[in-house]
C-alpha cells in the first residue's frame, strides 16, 4: 500500500483544519502509520508460519488459527487507518467544489468573487466539517470495539486452547512473541483514543466558536434596535417639536426699526 500518496493526499487538509486537526493528522501519520509501516507489519509478519499447537493432525493448525485469529491485526488496521483517514477528503473536495464554484462567478460577473476565502468554515462547508469529524471519531471508535469483540480484549494470550474438527481433542496452541505483539496492539488502542479525543476537542471548539458567533451577532442587532428605539422614542418628539416651532416664530432678518412700525400702524386703526 502507497501511504505516501495518501499522505499528499490529505496533507492539503492541514490549510483548512484548526490546531486541533493539525495535531489529529499528526498522531495518524507519526504514531500509527509510520508505526504500522515501520514496525507492526514485520512484529507480525510471522504469525502463521510460527504458530503451534501440539498435534499432527492434519489440518488443526489451519481451524485452529482461523479460529484464533479470524482477521489478523495488520489488516484490521490497514482497513481502520483508511476509513478514518477517507472523511478529511470530504472537506477537500468541499473546498475544490467552492473554489470551481467561484471561478465560473467571477467568470460572469466581471471579477468579482463569490467566496472571499473558500476555504474558511462557513456555511456548509463547516457542517461538511464538523461530519467528518463525526466520521473519524466514530470509525476509529467502532474499529476499537471490533478489535476488542473479536479478541475478547486487547491483551495477547500466551497459551490458546482450541477444539475444533479435525483436531482429536482439546490441543494448546502458542503463538510467536506474544508480549511483543501485545505492546504494539496496546500502543495502536492508545493512539486511536487518543485521536478519538483529539476529534472531540476539535468538535467542542468548533460548537462553542459557532455559538460565540451568534451571540455576539444578536448582542450587536438587540443594541442597535435599542438604539433606534430609544432615537424614535415619544420623549424626544416635544424636544424637536419645540425646537421647530421657536425656529418659525424667531425671524432673525427682522430689525429693531422694522418691527416698531408695524407696531405703530397696528396702533393707528384702533385710534380711529
Amino acid at each position: 500500500m502507497n501511504w505516501s500518496a495518501l499522505e499528499a493526499l490529505l496533507s492539503g487538509v492541514n490549510k483548512y483544519s484548526t490546531v486541533f486537526g493539525r495535531v489529529w493528522l499528526s498522531m495518524v501519520f507519526v504514531f500509527r502509520v509510520m508505526v504500522f509501516v515501520v514496525a507492526a507489519q514485520r512484529v507480525w509478519g510471522d504469525e502463521s508460519k510460527d504458530f503451534v499447537c501440539n498435534t499432527a493432525q492434519p489440518g488443526c493448525n489451519n481451524v485452529c488459527y482461523d479460529h484464533i485469529f479470524p482477521i489478523s491485526h495488520i489488516r484490521l488496521w490497514a482497513l481502520q487507518l483508511i476509513f478514518v483517514t477517507c472523511p478529511s477528503l470530504m472537506v477537500v473536495g468541499h473546498v475544490k467544489y467552492r473554489e470551481k464554484k467561484d471561478m465560473k462567478y467571477t467568470a460572469s460577473h466581471k471579477g468579482a468573487h463569490l467566496y472571499a476565502n473558500p476555504g474558511k468554515k462557513r456555511g456548509g462547508l463547516w457542517w461538511t466539517y464538523l461530519v467528518s469529524l463525526i466520521f473519524k471519531a466514530g470509525f476509529d471508535a467502532g474499529f476499537l470495539y471490533i478489535l476488542y469483540h473479536i479478541y475478547h480484549g486487547y491483551d495477547m494470550p500466551r497459551l490458546s486452547k482450541c477444539s475444533l474438527e479435525p483436531c482429536p481433542n482439546t490441543v494448546d496452541c502458542y503463538i510467536s512473541r506474544p508480549s511483543e505483539k501485545k505492546i504494539f496492539t496496546l500502543f495502536m488502542v492508545v493512539s486511536s483514543a487518543v485521536c478519538i479525543f483529539m476529534c472531540i476537542c476539535e468538535m467542542v471548539y468548533l460548537i462553542c466558536k459557532r455559538i460565540q458567533k451568534l451571540v455576539r451577532r444578536k448582542t450587536e442587532a438587540d443594541r442597535r434596535m435599542f438604539v433606534e428605539h430609544h432615537e424614535m422614542s415619544p420623549l424626544a418628539a416635544p424636544r424637536s417639536e419645540f425646537r421647530s416651532k421657536t425656529s418659525i416664530r424667531v425671524d432673525p432678518t427682522v430689525s429693531i426699526q422694522n418691527l416698531s412700525n408695524i407696531k405703530a400702524e397696528e396702533k393707528q386703526p384702533k385710534e380711529k
